[in-house]
């Protein structure tokens, strides 16, 4: 058992749209990620998507034109297979929690690197 900081991690990178992994849990990889600009429309075939809004205002677009805004101790959980994007227009610190080794887009061939720290 141990301690982890969020705030702590969260500054050990400066990148965007970048997830690291910081636990583990029941095969799920535990991840913060800083969120700026949009990301691209995706979907998850098998899982659903998890986002916990830590600082800062995130904006989920979903396939149906709905837009589900997120301040800080907010969350979303995007269903399976639903297209979604989200956006920050100033940066967000998000906690996400996802199966180990999900594509952060879906595919594999354009997914993020998850690097553990």
């Amino acid at each position: 058992m141990k301690s982890v900081n969020l705030q702590e991690k969260l500054s050990m990178f400066t990148s965007h749209w970048d997830p690291h992994v910081i636990a583990q849990y029941n095969g799920n990889d535990i991840m913060v990620v800083k969120f700026k600009g949009e990301f691209d429309f995706h979907h998850h075939d098998d899982t659903d998507d998890f986002f916990l809004v830590l600082a800062g205002t995130v904006e989920i677009d979903g396939e149906d034109g709905d837009t589900v805004v997120l301040k800080p101790g907010e969350l979303c959980v995007v269903p399976k297979g639903m297209e979604h994007r989200p956006r920050a227009a100033d940066e967000a610190m998000v906690l996400l929690i996802e199966p180990e080794g999900l594509p952060n887009t879906g595919d594999p061939k354009t997914a993020a690197a998850k690097p553990h720290i």
